[in-house]
């Protein structure tokens, strides 16, 4: 996946936590990587609707969310500022976002 959209591969560290939005029940599923933080590492993903409730992203262990979503899995190499959105009909868009290098 890194290779296919010019990413460096960063894995994940899979002590620190991914932001999960909604569980997964619906298409397309979203996500975005920042700069690691705090207890976080940097992914945040959702599906459905978007919240900016400051309490819209729970955290999850990186394999907890892969087995509830395995297709997620491929994407979580991709480097600080990448976006994706997948649906289960097997659209991809992937795509490189500079505001989301730098935490505001």
């Amino acid at each position: 996946m890194c290779k296919k959209y010019s990413s460096d591969l960063i894995p994940i560290n899979e002590q620190l936590f991914i932001g999960l939005g909604t569980d997964l029940e619906f298409t397309p599923i979203n996500g975005l990587r920042h700069p690691e933080h705090e207890t976080m590492n940097g992914w945040y993903i959702w599906s459905g609707e978007w919240s900016d409730s400051t309490d819209f992203f729970k955290p999850i262990h990186a394999e907890h969310l892969i087995e509830m979503q395995p297709a997620i899995l491929k994407y979580l190499s991709l480097d600080i500022g990448f976006r994706f959105q997948i649906d289960d009909k097997g659209y991809e868009d992937v795509w490189f976002d500079e505001k989301i290098t730098r935490l505001e």
